[in-house]
């Protein structure tokens, strides 16, 4: 029997990524959840993260594990094993897969699927209640001072978007617990520095501004650090700041990393639909960036994504008014 693991991906609107295999593939055009097989020595958890880097180049937090399906193909015999997992980023590039959907959980049985996802969705069903407003959380958010060690460990037990958005608004009204989030986001810890920084996505949504006096030291880190998922969570912080609070060195800065980022052959989807949006709100203040940035998305619409490619179209409709 193969162990293979899968992901019932969420976004921030609580929408389920499905993905659907191509002709040649064992089951042509079936839809699924991605995940592949377990490698030797690989535990599950580990396989399904680096599966979804690979496959979709999609950032994910397991939240919890769903009940395992064996199935038995004919030709092979799985043990399929799902995961729940949340994500910031919307744009997955496809490897491996011909077309991706989000679909809201009522609609999630109405596609055509490989036999045993059927069941992971079914089972995903049962787990979820959608009257529920609110909901458990493993973490005790503080009402009063909290130490460095207890934030840490509240971050590393988070296993949900609901538990980071609590955390994210703690996170507002505490100045203290902001910076230690921002410092947590330099580590060379992957995991902690990911997890904090996704937070600090939830503060900026609920708090617009609230990292204006840390967008220089940011924007001074974007070059140097070596965690893509830090990359990811500061520019989307940065997509959605006007960068007229910023003076023009650091505008500068913000450009020229953009531009390198939209023009390489290996920055993840996600990370160049954000600098597109970024380097767009600056030609407003340098509208001599205009022309720069139009070839540059160009060239992006090349790539097999058709997120990535309706973000470019968007922008250079903006451009082009």
């Amino acid at each position: 029997m193969i162990d293979v693991t899968c992901a019932v991906i969420r976004n921030e609107d609580n929408e389920i990524l499905i993905v659907q295999r191509g002709e040649k593939s064992d089951h042509p055009y079936k839809w699924e959840f991605p995940g592949g097989k377990i490698s030797a020595g690989e535990s599950a958890e580990d396989c399904i993260i680096r599966e979804i880097d690979e496959e979709l180049s999609l950032e994910i937090v397991i939240c919890h594990r769903l009940k395992d399906v064996e199935y038995d193909y004919g030709k092979k015999q799985i043990r399929l094993i799902p995961y729940v997992c949340d994500t910031l980023d919307d744009l997955p590039f496809l490897a491996e897969h011909i077309a991706y959907k989000w679909v809201n959980a009522e609609k999630l049985l109405s596609f055509d699927y490989s036999e045993a996802d059927v069941f992971v969705a079914e089972d995903y069903l049962r787990h979820i209640n959608p009257g529920k407003a609110g909901g458990n959380s493993n973490i005790d958010l503080p009402s009063s001072e909290i130490s460095d060690d207890e934030i840490q460990q509240m971050v590393v037990r988070m296993v949900s978007m609901k538990e980071a958005g609590w955390i994210a608004v703690s996170a507002v009204d505490n100045p203290a617990m902001l910076n230690k989030l921002l410092e947590f986001s330099f580590s060379k810890d992957k995991k902690l520095a990911f997890r904090s920084s996704w937070v600090l996505t939830k503060a900026g949504d609920r708090a617009p501004g609230i990292f204006n006096p840390f967008l220089p030291r940011i924007i001074e880190s974007l070059s140097t650090l070596e965690n893509e998922s830090a990359v990811r969570s500061f520019l989307r912080i940065l997509s959605f700041t006007d960068p007229v609070v910023l003076d023009k060195k650091h505008q500068g800065l913000l450009a020229d990393f953009c531009f390198k980022q939209l023009n390489s052959g290996f920055s993840a989807i996600a990370i160049k639909a954000y600098s597109m949006e970024i380097l767009y709100r600056l030609t407003i203040i340098y509208p001599e960036l205009a022309t720069e940035l139009a070839l540059s998305v160009k060239s992006v619409m090349e790539i097999d994504s058709a997120g990535i490619r309706s973000k470019a179209k968007s922008i250079l409709n903006k451009l082009s008014k």
